[in-house]
């Protein structure tokens, strides 16, 4: 079963995250950030990937802790139940509209972080969340996960809609990259034989 759970506890945040790459998108998602939560539970239920994360972190200060530390978390979980990488698609890529916005994201499960993050938006807040930690929540991410990510938003006016797009995109791209092909099950997808360090005998 590609499972895992990450516990990470500094003087900033308490967090637990579980997820399960073959689940069916159920979510417990509770980090204190009501908009923030809401983009995870996307994130979970458009990927397929269970997900729990129960964060409590130093929100008297601000937001960036908690939503720093909950992206490492999680990107930790996803590469810890990728494993090796054996069998996996690898590679993903999805559109996503939500009404007269449409965000494009694409993604290698390389092993090598890297993002690309061509989205703006035109207010401070989300909700009650800060604007300007959407990208790094993207960053923190793919650092973690071991992901090459470029999200895009191609046109959108409406910030509720283009970081929305952003995470159901992200999602449904993330979803082709863990599925597994059966017609190669047991090799990991790279001509060098590993992918993010791990050596194959």
């Amino acid at each position: 079963m590609r499972k895992a759970s990450v516990t990470r506890n500094t003087s900033e945040t308490k967090i637990a995250v579980e997820v399960n790459l073959d689940g069916s998108g159920s979510y417990a998602i509770r980090t204190g950030i009501g908009f923030f939560d809401h983009m995870l539970e996307q994130l979970s239920r458009h990927s397929l990937i269970d997900i729990t994360v129960a964060c409590d972190g130093d929100l008297h200060i601000d937001q960036h802790h908690s939503v720093e530390d909950v992206a490492l978390a999680l990107g930790d979980a996803v590469a810890k139940a990728l494993g090796d990488k054996r069998g996996i698609a690898r590679y993903g890529e999805a559109h996503a509209p939500m009404d007269e916005t449409l965000t494009r994201v694409a993604l290698d499960i390389s092993g090598r972080p890297y993002l690309v993050f061509r989205t703006a938006f035109t207010t401070a807040k989300l909700g009650e969340w800060d604007a300007e930690l959407v990208e790094h929540w993207f960053h923190s991410f793919a650092q973690a996960a071991g992901l090459t990510l470029h999200v895009e938003t191609l046109y959108g006016t409406n910030n509720h809609h283009i970081v929305e797009s952003c995470f159901k995109a992200l999602a449904r791209a993330l979803r082709a990259a863990v599925a597994l092909d059966p017609r190669k099950a047991d090799a990991i997808p790279s001509t060098k034989g590993t992918l993010g360090g791990v050596q194959v005998a």
